[in-house]
Order: structure tokens, then C-alpha cells, then sequence
């Protein structure tokens, strides 16, 4: 076992967290920062993020605390966000074109490289920079083209075998906005599961349990 493969999924899911406050941080010209100062910014202990940041070496001094620029480089390299890989976008309907159209996926560490969707009326369409392709274009794009990963915005009862399909091309890797259950068909994907909704209900809780 790795020493990565022994991090704890809770700290791997509040690095972008830190990513994102540090990056804010180094735009106001910020130099330093204190486990305090930037446990109080994430709302976790100070001991909290001694603790996470050890897991990838610490990177702070003490009687200095953290410089802000070296750390948020140093998360962005934890992160990956230079690699680049390679995704796929399935379905151009609402939802998949504000993905294309409204993410900074170059900051992200992704690169789009094509959008498809099995509707003739969005073939053709331009989102962003990327023409829509026709689904039955999928598997010959992919084998004429290194693919890391797929974004899948599609309905649920959609996305069987247009995964069995990308599955069977070598691509493991997934963005999963169908609620379908990637994993018990494939144990071995890696798979991100967005679910707006459980959000929402969630926001409702809060809100009818603050009354």
C-alpha cells in the first residue's frame, strides 16, 4: 500500500478547499499564514489542519506558519491540476452545456476535448469551443484519441450502455451527474458522483431544522 492509498477520503475532499482559499489569499498578496488564521477560514481545528497538511509532508514552519504561495502550489501539485487529462462530455442538454460552457476545466487539471449527445438536433452545435458530435461518432473518436475520463450528463435510465460502451474503451475514469450507480456495475472506476439534488435536500434540512 501506497502512502497516498492510506489518506483518508475526508482529507483528500477539503483539498480543494484549501486550494480554493489559498488561491484567494495569494491574489490579495497574502504571504503568510497561520494554522489558526487558515483553520478559522476552513472551520476546522487549527490541530485539523496540522494534521492534513502532514499527511503530504507539513510544509510549515514554526513561529511562521504557512507561506501562502509555496502551499498553494505545493496542493495544486497534490491535486494534479497540471496534468491535463483528457475528458469526454455525454449529453448537450441544460445541464451539459453549462458544464462545457461555464467550468475552467484548464484550471481543473481537464482538458475537453469533445462533447457527444444521441439528440440530431445538438450535433452541430458549438459549445465554447467544441462542436457537438453525434453518439454513434463516440467509440471511433475514442479510439483515434487518448481519452482519461468521461463527464456523464445524461438521465439515469441513459447511461448503461453508453457506459458498458466507454468501459469497454479503456476509460475508467468518471464525472457521474446520472445517478446511476457507476461502481456496482464497475467496481474498479474511479467515479465522482455530483448529486444536486441531495445538496438541495440538504439546504432544506438545515433551513426547516433553524426555525
Amino acid at each position: 500500500m501506497s502512502k497516498s492509498d492510506s489518506i483518508s477520503m475526508s482529507v483528500i475532499r477539503r483539498l480543494p478547499r484549501y486550494y480554493r482559499f489559498l488561491s484567494e489569499l495569494n491574489d490579495q498578496n497574502v504571504d503568510r499564514i497561520s494554522s489558526t488564521k487558515l483553520a478559522q477560514i476552513m472551520n476546522v481545528t487549527a490541530s485539523q489542519v496540522r494534521q492534513d497538511l502532514n499527511c503530504f509532508g507539513g510544509f510549515g514552519q514554526q513561529g511562521y506558519g504557512y507561506s501562502v504561495s509555496q502551499l498553494k502550489d505545493e496542493i495544486k501539485n497534490i491535486l494534479g491540476l497540471n496534468n491535463d487529462y483528457k475528458a469526454i462530455l455525454i449529453g448537450a442538454g441544460n445541464l451539459g452545456k453549462a458544464v462545457a460552457m461555464h467550468m475552467n476545466f484548464e484550471k481543473l487539471g481537464f482538458e475537453l476535448i469533445a462533447c457527444f449527445d444521441n439528440n440530431e438536433k445538438k450535433v452541430g452545435q458549438k459549445l465554447n469551443d467544441i462542436y457537438v458530435k453525434s453518439e454513434t461518432e463516440l467509440e471511433e473518436f475514442c479510439e483515434q484519441n487518448h481519452v482519461d475520463s468521461a463527464f456523464l450528463c445524461i438521465p439515469r435510465v441513459c447511461v448503461e450502455n453508453v457506459l458498458d460502451k466507454l468501459y469497454g474503451l479503456g476509460i475508467k475514469n468518471y464525472w457521474n451527474f446520472s445517478h446511476y450507480d457507476i461502481n456496482a456495475r464497475y467496481s474498479d472506476a474511479l467515479v465522482e458522483n455530483v448529486h444536486l439534488s441531495d445538496n438541495l435536500m440538504t439546504l432544506c434540512y438545515r433551513m426547516n431544522n433553524n426555525k
